[in-house]
């Protein structure tokens, strides 16, 4: 079909052929290997069903909201005004070893690691560069994790598209004290982004690695599905932090994979305050004897917000540890749903493996599901789950208002203590501040 033809719905929406194939004529210039992954991920994604209400993996989803109608990919990226303003917002971590912003899927800002990293072999390129320059890293490691949690077909999509993203590989035995920091951004109404992070850490390192996820206009009505994929060889320690704050009516996607071999630790701590609707789905995999991985999250949910997250803890050896953490603090008649699955296979003896959910619940009409579950094929364990919803402490609320204290900010203060639990154990404090920014200003717009 001429594309000049198009109905008005077809014209703007993502997940027609003409899109694609638009898409792929803008990347001739690519390798074939990277072409073909693309035409693969493409007819997988038309094959694969939508997500119906019978899917287990897809309860108490809102699944109207998941039309495709009206994003369009490949915007242009910003230039004058609005490309000064999103660079001026893109320096949440000042003390930094490097630097990516993308906008609309454009590479805008770069800023390279400093020369004694890359002396040590240290990589951080822009996803189309690292394809090309090393095609052997990307071909193992990119997407290579699976998909497990219900968001398969949306995981093709991404692959189909993606473009943008960061490439980031530390060498055996190399510390980077400071973190990098990518950030993507949309600035057009109704664009689509696929950004994605590829982290390989090879024996020994050490490196820690800020991902930044939003809008230029909060009101904006943006689709973004990204994924990013965390690899930590023995002995490695990879910290992985990312920010959420994609536009008030916009859908997204954010498809998490680790995979920690002996010995390694990972941290990954994703803060969640942007969208209409927003599905998260972390898959950790213990590889390793005496690997140990945490899973972190904070979600401030507010208007009529749906925050959907779904988690998969597999411990393929023993001697291990996984602990999942995940908070909620519920406002208006916003809504969270917490599915969390902790499976131990046969030879993974002497397991820790803990999975927490708690929700704080700041309204009567706020909502929480949760649905945590275990499937143990050991029997030398240890494994625990749990769930919690519960109001503020009235007496609490009382105490700091009888003081002066307005209740809105009674209220935003007892949320900072119920976040803090995972807030005060970052090792960098400007970090850290930072997301306690992110959430006051998430208060600020309720």
């Amino acid at each position: 079909m001429n594309t000049n033809t198009l109905s008005p719905t077809e014209e703007h929406n993502i997940a027609t052929a003409e899109a694609f194939e638009k898409h792929l004529a803008s990347l001739r210039d690519m390798p074939q290997w990277w072409l073909d992954l693309k035409k693969e991920n493409w007819l997988r994604f038309n094959e694969l069903p939508t997500p119906h209400r019978k899917d287990e993996n897809w309860r108490f989803a809102s699944l109207g909201g998941l039309s495709l109608d009206g994003y369009r990919y490949g915007e242009a990226a910003p230039a004058g005004e609005t490309a000064g303003a999103v660079l001026g917002r893109s320096a949440p971590v000042e003390n930094r070893a490097g630097r990516l912003v993308f906008a609309n899927d454009h590479l805008i800002d770069r800023e390279n690691v400093p020369g004694e990293l890359v002396a040590k072999g240290v990589v951080w390129l822009p996803l189309e560069q690292a394809v090309r320059e090393h095609e052997e890293l990307l071909r193992k490691h990119f997407m290579a994790q699976p998909i497990k949690l219900g968001s398969e077909k949306y995981s093709a999509l991404h692959a189909a598209f993606c473009s943008a993203g960061s490439f980031l590989y530390v060498p055996k035995g190399v510390e980077v004290e400071l973190p990098l920091v990518a950030l993507h951004w949309a600035t057009a109404e109704n664009a689509a982004v696929f950004p994605h992070t590829l982290l390989i850490a090879d024996d020994l390192a050490k490196v820690t690695l800020v991902d930044f996820f939003a809008s230029h206009d909060r009101s904006a009505r943006n689709y973004a599905c990204g994924v990013n994929d965390l690899y930590a060889s023995p002995g490695a320690r990879v910290t992985y932090i990312s920010t959420q704050d994609w536009g008030a009516d916009s859908l997204a996607f954010h498809l998490n994979s680790t995979q920690a071999f002996k010995d390694a630790a990972i941290t990954s701590l994703n803060v969640n305050v942007g969208s209409r609707q927003a599905r998260t789905e972390s898959h950790s995999q213990v590889m390793g004897e005496g690997a140990h991985t945490e899973m972190q999250s904070l979600t401030v949910a507010t208007g009529k917000q749906e925050f959907d997250q779904r988690t998969l803890q597999t411990h393929f050896k023993g001697h291990s540890v996984s602990d999942l953490l995940y908070k909620n603090a519920i406002l208006d008649d916003a809504r969270t749903i917490f599915s969390g699955l902790i499976k131990v296979e046969e030879d993974a003896q002497q397991t820790d493996a803990y999975q927490t959910n708690r929700n704080l619940l700041l309204s009567p009409t706020a909502e929480a599901n949760a649905l945590p579950g275990l499937e143990i094929l050991a029997n030398d364990v240890k494994c625990s789950h749990g769930a919690t919803s519960g109001q503020i402490d009235d007496e609490q609320l009382y105490y700091m208002q009888a003081r002066g204290i307005p209740e809105t900010v009674a209220k935003q203060l007892l949320v900072f203590g119920f976040f803090e639990e995972i807030l005060i154990k970052l090792e960098n404090e400007e970090i850290a501040e930072n997301l306690r920014e992110t959430i006051r200003n998430q208060f600020a717009r309720t």
